[in-house]
């Protein structure tokens, strides 16, 4: 043997048991699989979309070491039961939205939104800025959950009816899909707010179960395909104008990650937060063209005695939540602070602005 396949030889057999150690269950070990159940349908335009992109996000940015598993709405657990599911273990992540648990955890719509309230540019302000993110952690805390941003629709539109809408009178009676605040304030003027998962409301809407419909956007609305059962589409999202996409992250998995791990997970929650805002106002544009000038669907303004009296109901809404408990009152009395805090701000560059431009 040669000098040279000596060498070859030696260095084989001392990399030899590296390479066994390597190819070693204890490596995947080492690795860490998550699952994530949603609230949406598998890639709806929006929400389900932001959820697959964060899952991969995760499972890249750590290079396979954390890999995020998506389950859609109904493939491990209802769209409604992704709180519970990360609350007792059975799954590490969700992405969802907050209006869902105001029957768990009071305050908690107002982290999606607040009627009359937030725009989606204050409201990120609010939870990075002004306080909004530490009474989060405290409201869901006692669940052993860890909520972040991770997506956000924008703004809403007002939602589908069957028939028009021209005063108060009209909405006595109606049987809304309106969940969190929003449905309580809708309550108060005389409707009858429902909450369903995304999944079921055009089949409700189709079938009678329901009256009119809000959930997003545009573009969202449109890949549910609510233009079917309703033609008449309103604006404005006075309930919602904002539309911020939860993440849940169990605290005991969380608190397990190494330091970067932790950190990717926080990161990409932030950055989907943002690149999904900028998706939702591109893709809303486009498709609201599409439902008028395809779909046949007729824009509407909610009349003026409408707004009023939701602008009324908002605050006695908001007035009631106030007194539930302590930690309630603290989460409404910083909303309400952050609304006033920026509102002058907004008036004076967004608002006159808008106006301003032809």
């Amino acid at each position: 043997m040669t000098k040279t396949s000596r060498r070859k030889a030696l260095r084989l057999i001392a990399t030899a048991p590296v390479a066994a150690t390597l190819a070693t269950p204890a490596l995947s070990q080492n690795r860490i699989e998550w699952r994530m159940v949603t609230s949406w349908p598998k890639n709806l335009p929006g929400p389900g979309i932001t959820a697959q992109r964060l899952a991969d996000a995760i499972t890249t940015m750590s290079g396979g070491r954390l890999t995020v598993k998506l389950y859609s709405a109904g493939e491990i657990v209802p769209a409604l039961e992704v709180f519970s599911a990360v609350s007792t273990g059975a799954a590490q992540m969700a992405h969802t939205a907050s209006l869902f648990w105001g029957g768990k955890v009071p305050a908690a719509p107002l982290f999606t939104a607040g009627p009359f309230g937030l725009t989606p540019i204050e409201h990120i302000t609010w939870i990075n800025h002004g306080g909004g993110q530490e009474i989060w952690d405290k409201l869901y805390a006692p669940f052993g959950i860890r909520p972040f941003m991770a997506g956000n629709t924008g703004f809403q539109m007002g939602g589908w009816y069957k028939n028009e809408i021209n005063s108060l009178a009209d909405l006595k009676g109606l049987k809304i899909r309106m969940p969190g605040l929003g449905g309580e304030v809708i309550r108060r003027l005389g409707a009858a707010p429902i909450t369903l998962p995304p999944g079921e409301i055009l089949s409700s809407l189709q079938t009678g179960v329901i009256d009119a419909a809000e959930f997003l956007g545009p573009s969202s609305d449109f890949a549910m395909g609510f233009y079917k059962a309703a033609k008449y589409y309103y604006a404005p999202g006075f309930h919602e104008p904002n539309g911020t996409g939860e993440a849940l992250i169990s605290l005991e998995a969380l608190n397990a990650l190494p330091d970067d791990l932790r950190a990717i997970v926080e990161n990409a929650c932030a950055a989907e937060n943002i690149l999904a805002l900028g998706e939702s106002e591109w893709q809303n544009a486009a498709r609201l063209k599409t439902l008028v000038e395809e779909k046949g669907v007729q824009l509407r303004d909610y009349p003026s005695d409408v707004l009023e009296a939701a602008a009324v109901a908002t605050v006695a809404a908001l007035d009631d939540l106030s007194i539930r408990d302590a930690l309630t009152a603290e989460a409404v009395t910083s909303f309400r602070n952050a609304s006033s805090h920026l509102k002058d701000w907004s008036t004076q560059s967004v608002q006159k602005f808008m106006a301003a431009r032809k």
